[in-house]
């Protein structure tokens, strides 16, 4: 059990590294094609801010994406279930009169 965890954990360390690599890339992409556009267009560094913006939100709705879909809500499932086998939870039984 312990190993399959340790597995998944180590996945997941992976998983969050490369998210931000994968960051990294896309505000220095969004500088870059925006400073580009810049120089062709001869626009100061309208096109780098815009660029520079859109690199960010696409950094993070790629981070919240996958965050979505590797927490899962079977997770709180899993939860309520054990929580709801707890002994102190149990409601006595009902005594006839």
């Amino acid at each position: 059990m312990e190993d399959k965890d340790s597995k998944k954990a180590a996945m997941h360390f992976v998983f969050a590294s490369s998210f931000g690599i994968a960051m990294v890339i896309a505000v220095f992409g969004g500088i870059l094609a925006g400073n580009w556009l810049d120089r062709k267009l001869g626009t100061g560094f309208k096109f780098s801010f815009l660029f520079l913006l859109i690199g960010i939100i696409a950094g993070f709705w790629n981070l919240y994406k996958w965050v979505r879909q590797t927490f899962k809500d079977d997770d709180e499932v899993v939860i309520m279930k054990h929580v709801k086998d707890e002994l102190h939870r149990k409601r006595p039984p009902v005594k006839k009169a």
